[in-house]
């Protein structure tokens, strides 16, 4: 009999770790599979930082940290949020987590009542939709096309507005399609949430640094935006240091004040040595990461010039992050050696079954025609996956 709580029962697996689980699985079988599937760069931390958590281990910081992070953290981050984004937050505006997720979690568990709709331009990332319901909110989607880059409009935003709107949450650059919002986007959604006063934004900008098109722009910088704005980010893509698990908010003082009291009932505060770690990061120029980003640009440059030479692979151009979200709709109703594709889920299952290579449907992320791949493998590997993927589906 199940005993377990209706709360666990609906809550759906993440798609993308369970896609990496059942990889794993495969490879422990003796399989050579390429993992495309994952959010995580393949480089190492910076030495820089490596550094200065072995100091912090040396000089003994071992002890339970303030629940909304060390100050000198917190210092660090509003300096970063000056100096990045243009954005003047304070001690008390600032709640450093357990990486950005938990942070998003914080935010819909002190924020969202029973019924509260949260407005979900897709594709989104795949845990929004349920940290949402966990805080049971309602999301509400609103579809985008690859015909605007993956872009809600100021009219689709209008029109997904209603008295029970509480919140709207986006990522920029956007995981999974890798679209960026320009400052004239944004401003066009801002006005709409301008006649709306009650409604709160949710900006993940946890891609910020890993941007091609140069330039990124926060809502929180919009004056009349800026009392209603949370800014999420973290070190976990910029930085390499996804195991790290430091992400941050700022928010308006009342919010970040709940989120903090929030995380004292359930974590308290992050790891001691990764917070010291992270304050040299933050502290360091952005161009010190930069060679990460310019090959993360040359391996985006690679996996559309291949994908190109697939038939059925509609594409983009994505302007940040390290994903593709090809539309693969073309495929629906075929049968490919015995298999039969109805869907982003069976040939996303399909590609790792018979090409041996681990991608994700595109439905986890509210997308239904579409697969993600994760460019952040190296450059031979992406050429080993997307030859794969030719040849079985040839």
């Amino acid at each position: 009999m199940n005993q377990l709580s209706d709360r666990i029962n609906n809550l759906a697996t993440s798609a993308t770790l369970a896609m990496a689980a059942k990889a794993r699985e495969l490879r422990a079988e003796g399989k050579d599979i390429i993992g495309l599937s994952l959010g995580e760069p393949d480089f190492n931390t910076p030495d820089f930082i490596k550094d200065a958590a072995i100091e912090a281990i040396n000089q003994n910081y071992n002890s339970y940290t303030p629940v909304d992070g060390y100050v000198e953290l917190k210092e660090a981050i509003i300096t970063k949020f000056k100096r990045d984004n243009n954005l003047n937050y304070t001690l008390p505006q600032v709640v450093v987590s357990t990486g950005a997720k938990q942070s998003l979690a914080n935010i819909a568990a002190v924020m969202l009542n029973p019924g509260d709709e949260v407005i979900l331009p897709c594709p989104y990332w795949v845990s929004y939709s349920d940290i949402v319901k966990l805080s049971d909110g309602v999301p509400v989607e609103v579809q985008t096309s690859i015909d605007t880059d993956f872009k809600m409009t100021a009219e689709q935003l209008e029109a997904a507005i209603t008295p029970k709107t509480k919140m709207i949450w986006y990522s920029s650059p956007c995981n999974p399609s890798g679209s960026v919002y320009s400052k004239a986007e944004l401003r066009a959604l801002a006005d709409v949430l301008k006649k709306h006063p009650n409604i709160y934004i949710v900006s993940d900008e946890i891609y910020e640094h890993i941007n091609f098109k140069g330039g990124h722009f926060s809502m929180a910088e919009f004056e009349d935006m800026f009392d209603r704005t949370i800014t999420v980010n973290g070190v976990s893509k910029a930085f390499a240091m996804t195991g790290w698990r430091i992400g941050y908010i700022g928010a308006p003082d009342w919010i970040a004040r709940a989120c903090n009291k929030m995380q004292g009932q359930i974590t308290s505060g992050a790891n001691c040595i990764a917070q010291r770690a992270v304050i040299t990061a933050l502290e360091a120029d952005p161009s010190s990461i930069k060679y990460m980003v310019d090959e993360f640009k040359e391996r985006r440059k690679l996996i559309l010039n291949l994908l190109s030479e697939i038939e059925g692979f509609k594409t983009n151009e994505p302007e940040g992050a390290f994903y593709v979200f090809p539309n693969i709709s073309s495929y629906f109703g075929k049968t490919i050696k015995g298999k039969t594709i109805n869907n982003a889920s069976d040939f996303s299952l399909f590609l790792l079954e018979e090409a041996l290579v681990a991608t994700v449907t595109g439905e986890a992320f509210g997308n239904k025609d579409c697969i993600r791949i994760s460019y952040a493998a190296s450059q031979k590997e992406i050429i080993e996956a997307i030859k794969r993927i030719k040849t079985a589906l040839s």
